[in-house]
């Protein structure tokens, strides 16, 4: 088949040594640069993922999550990092019941979770990376001290957020706010209460000794049971603050919730498909729903279909129907509710569900399983049941720009050695809660994403991890680390990943070209965030497609929404293959980068 889309909007990125693939280009070169200190591509993965909360703050931020895999040549199988903090001991359905709500708000107090990235991050240095605390915090710190230019997205989030900042939220204003304005797009902004809380946490290990993970543990006790956590605690309590519901309330987060938890590793789930192994997180994430896509496209003949044509979207899109049903029937915390997951990957279960896929788009939410449907009956009654009220809920959108499924960050990185991680931080938002005082951040309100109806897999529970729509994805071949990749993106994640994956593996697309190729997405499923809207049968599609396979989508019974043509997905990859490491960025929103050589 004739190579598709030839034309790349840049070099795919190629070399022996090493690649870093983020979504903001100083933070590829801050991954670079530890990458020539000597450090590994977990060093480089724990520089780069404290420069994007800096560089992204309306993306990300130290008081939110992540979610890694990460592969050594000697492990036999990728592992996952859990950054995903956990809900908090108060956080019961009847404590909001109570202040009269229907679903957590999406904003403000109440959703908080206890962050999560920080913990994920120094588990990954300690005991996969090789550099010490100092060097990989330094670039991070020197950002938010000294200053970064400041995205004109960042700035676009700030703007619809000046006057809520100034009257409910003074702490935000402090932080966000110049001179009582919005700062000014690529000029020079400073973070320096950021600057100064990772300062203090490297000053206060460093007194501990020279002892490389001695520092790397007094750390993690900074964060979660010292002066962070008693900041955090403090603020929490302190009074109520508005949030989306447009009431005001207080915070359920306390210094006991931060002291509880720690970053946790454990197995990855994966899938065998086309003679690689693709590995995601658990289902306490949505990553498995790129496993079931993969497990109902096993037996399509790509080799039939263009990659650009109807029957290809239309394919992709009915198995992404399937898969986000049983995602919103059965996914959620494992040590909560018990997930079915052998049994939805299975070859016969998958086989069955094939069969419903046929030459027209479904309008209906088809899980599996008996029990199922009576799952997804409940959810939809609560979808969209309490709208936001106020700036800053659901994704990060911007608002004088058109509104496009983005948000979050991701990072890849991979070595000369053939250690190769995927991250996708989020969380934390300067939109999405207060800052808290003396710290310079904002919490993630991660919460958002439970129900208050008992009984469900995502019903909200004390300290339970709410199913995180982060997902980044490993693939290995013959027991070797292969490629890394992943998105920002909420629920469209697992489908624009997945679009690049297919294209490389069933096309031959290198990387950038794979990541260039127009993209698409369905929405057929309540959104994971605040107010979980539901629209059925909906597919968004850049223009860039063929105006014959717009028609004929049409023609299947999809609702098609066209959209820019640059405005879908921000992939980043990297990849080890034929003795050399490649790596591509997304060119949307025109600041994802891939550095190498």
């Amino acid at each position: 088949m004739a190579m598709f889309a030839p034309f790349t909007t840049r070099p795919e990125i190629k070399g022996t040594f090493g690649a870093v693939s983020s979504t903001h280009w100083l933070a590829s070169s801050v991954g670079m640069a530890m990458l020539e200190k000597g450090g590994n591509a977990f060093d480089a993965a724990v520089a780069a993922g404290f420069v994007l909360q800096i560089v992204e703050p309306h993306l990300n931020g130290p008081g939110g999550e992540v979610p890694i895999i990460v592969k050594r040549p000697q492990d036999d199988a990728p592992r996952v990092i859990c950054g995903q903090g956990v809900t908090p001991a108060a956080a019961r359905p009847e404590a909001f019941s109570e202040l009269g709500l229907k679903t957590v708000p999406g904003t403000g107090l109440l959703p908080a979770v206890v962050p999560g990235a920080f913990d994920a991050w120094m588990l990954l240095l300690r005991d996969y990376g090789s550099l010490p605390l100092e060097t990989v915090l330094e670039p991070a710190i020197g950002y938010a001290r000294d200053g970064y230019p400041l995205l004109a997205r960042a700035v676009s989030s700030i703007l619809p957020v000046i006057d809520f900042f100034q009257k409910e939220w003074p702490s935000s204003a402090a932080q966000w706010l110049v001179n009582g304005r919005a700062p000014k797009p690529d000029a020079l902004f400073r973070s320096p209460a950021i600057a100064a809380t990772y300062q203090r946490i490297v000053d206060e290990a460093k007194a501990t000794g020279n002892d490389r993970e001695t520092q790397i543990e007094r750390a993690r006790i900074c964060f979660y049971e010292g002066f962070v956590a008693e900041a955090i605690d403090v603020f929490y309590r302190d009074r109520p603050l508005m949030d989306s519901s447009g009431t005001p309330h207080r915070g359920l987060l306390t210094g006991d919730d931060m002291a509880a938890w720690r970053a946790s590793e454990e197995a990855s789930t994966s899938y065998d498909y086309a003679g690689f192994t693709v590995h995601k997180t658990g289902p306490w994430g949505q990553g498995p729903v790129f496993l079931q896509q993969l497990a109902l496209l096993k037996e399509v003949d790509f080799s039939a279909m263009a990659p650009d044509s109807a029957d290809f979207v239309h394919t992709v899109a009915e198995a992404a129907k399937l898969a986000f049903a049983d995602r919103e029937a059965w996914y959620g915390d494992p040590r909560f509710t018990d997930v079915p997951l052998s049994q939805l990957l299975s070859d016969d279960y998958n086989h069955g569900r094939r069969r419903l896929i046929g030459n027209e788009a479904s309008t209906l939410m088809r899980p599996g399983l008996a029990g199922g449907e009576a799952n997804i009956a409940a959810i939809l009654a609560l979808a969209g049941s309490e709208p936001t009220i106020g700036p800053g809920g659901g994704e990060p959108t911007f608002a004088p720009l058109p509104e496009v499924e983005g948000d979050t960050v991701h990072l890849d990185v991979v070595d000369r050695f053939g250690n190769m991680v995927s991250a996708t931080p989020s969380g934390g938002w300067l939109q999405s809660s207060p800052a808290v005082p003396g710290l310079g951040f904002s919490i993630s309100t991660r919460a958002q994403m439970t129900w208050l109806t008992p009984g469900l897999p995502t019903s909200l529970r004390p300290r339970m991890r709410p199913r995180t729509t982060l997902t980044p994805t490993l693939i290995t071949r013959n027991g070797e680390g292969y490629m890394a990749l992943g998105s920002p993106g909420g629920d469209q994640q697992d489908q624009w990943s997945l679009i690049v994956f297919l294209r490389r593996i069933h096309y031959g697309l290198g990387l950038q070209a794979s990541i260039d190729s127009p993209l698409f997405q369905m929405r057929h499923f309540p959104a994971s965030f605040h107010p979980r809207e539901c629209v059925l049968n909906r597919l968004l599609i850049e223009g860039r497609f063929p105006q014959t396979t717009l028609e004929a989508l049409e023609r299947f019974g999809h609702d098609v929404r066209i959209q820019d043509d640059w405005s879908l997905g921000r992939v980043c990859a990297v990849s080890r293959q034929d003795g050399m490491v490649h790596a591509g960025a997304t060119p949307r929103h025109m600041q994802g980068y891939a550095v190498g050589r």
